[in-house]
């Protein structure tokens, strides 16, 4: 293995600050879905009529985006993500708050990008309606499958009556919006993950994530695990499903994201392809994380995660459990977590300006993966190789911190 100095470990600081994004979490659901790994609680009578404490909320996660307006001062936001949880849970006139005070206080973009994750069983015409009268411009919608069978097994609280009725609701009001598919679900045929990726298709979205169901730990079907197609059936699911979306004309741009092709608009999502171009973001709200670059370092920070212990946080002058300095030494390793994701890859000249380490910190690594058939590179791009992509925890993981 190529030794490295303490000098190339070292950062030599950012000449520019990159693209920064705002994250706001809503910890919330109307019931814990087994597989979800996420920060979100079922939600409990006893604020308000709707079971949740809205005004109090809003009111801490403005306050959470003022006290750190010093460590963002000037940077224009060019995205905004409202994520859970179940964001849309609240009512479009909290929303409507919030973005008034997140105008008042930050450089927005004209053009932001500003998106509400929603789910099936929350969609009211009226409530998204006020929602795209308060700015957002973009949804993303946790359909996951249009099989009664498969919601079920996956604990969900919407049919697909009512996941196809949520569809209709958006394209009334949002020209631009996100599905959410899962495959490899419990006792899923090919043919059926066929039916949905189709059914998804013929809906009309403009972005589609397909996602691969994983047994993460802390949930309950790490606890109780279902009975799960074997590996060589959920590739074949995966290569289908890059297969019928190519044919649809959707462009494949990240591991598990798609988008409908347009000479008029571009329907990546913005706000993720700042995360994994390794872009900084603010994130407020329970459990929120965020990473935040200065020219001389580049931290990441934590939100409490509890919404009451994160309110009373909040309520005390600030929220934010811990705040660290990345080490150096991490930052190649992280760098490549994220954008090794991007199919297309990414320019070599972005190692640096993203992290201020000079590019042969990653050479060597880079080199070896080529050798190994999971990269390919010329003078100035890298990009990973159908292989790599296949085999993606392989390849980060030859960019791990030597212990």
């Amino acid at each position: 293995m190529q030794s490295i100095s303490l000098s190339q470990l070292r950062s030599s600081g950012l000449t520019a600050l990159p693209p920064l994004a705002l994250y706001i979490h809503f910890p919330w659901c109307i019931k814990k879905c087994p597989y979800c790994d996420f920060n979100s609680h079922a939600v409990k009578t006893g604020h308000s009529e709707s079971g949740l404490p809205e005004a109090q909320y809003i009111a801490a996660l403005l306050a959470d985006l003022e006290s750190n307006l010093p460590q963002i001062w000037g940077r224009p936001v060019s995205s905004i993500f409202m994520g859970g949880g179940t964001p849309s849970l609240f009512s479009a006139a909290s929303m409507a708050q919030l973005l008034d005070g997140i105008r008042a206080r930050v450089k927005l973009h004209p053009d932001a990008e500003i998106t509400l994750e929603a789910n099936p069983g929350t969609f009211e015409a009226e409530k998204f309606a006020g929602y795209a009268a308060a700015g957002i411009n973009r949804l993303s919608i946790g359909i996951q499958s249009f099989n009664d069978q498969h919601l079920q097994a996956l604990g969900r609280v919407h049919s697909a009556g009512e996941a196809l009725r949520a569809i209709d609701i958006a394209q009334r009001h949002f020209s631009n919006f996100n599905l959410d598919i899962m495959y490899a679900l419990p006792q899923q045929t090919l043919a059926q993950a066929q039916a949905d990726i189709r059914h998804a298709i013929a809906c009309g979205s403009t972005h589609l994530s397909a996602y691969h169901l994983t047994l993460e730990p802390n949930t309950l079907f790490h606890r109780y695990p279902p009975a799960l197609p074997d590996d060589d059936l959920a590739a074949d699911m995966q290569e289908m499903i890059e297969a019928e979306l190519a044919g649809a004309g959707f462009g494949h741009y990240e591991t598990s994201a798609f988008f409908k092709q347009s000479p008029q608009h571009d329907y990546r999502s913005r706000h993720n392809l700042n995360y994994w171009q390794f872009g900084d973001y603010l994130g407020i709200g329970a459990g929120a994380h965020g990473k935040i670059s200065f020219h001389d370092k580049i931290i990441r920070q934590t939100r409490f995660k509890q919404p009451s212990e994160y309110l009373t946080a909040m309520a005390s002058g600030s929220a934010i459990q811990s705040e660290t300095e990345v080490d150096p030494a991490e930052l190649p390793f992280e760098f490549m977590l994220n954008l090794l994701r991007l199919t297309e890859g990414f320019p070599l000249a972005l190692f640096t300006e993203r992290t201020g380490l000079p590019q042969q910190r990653i050479i060597y690594q880079i080199e070896q993966a080529c050798a190994e058939g999971l990269l390919s590179r010329d003078l100035h791009w890298v990009k990973p190789t159908a292989q790599g992509q296949r085999f993606l925890n392989v390849l980060i993981e030859r960019f791990l911190p030597e212990a």
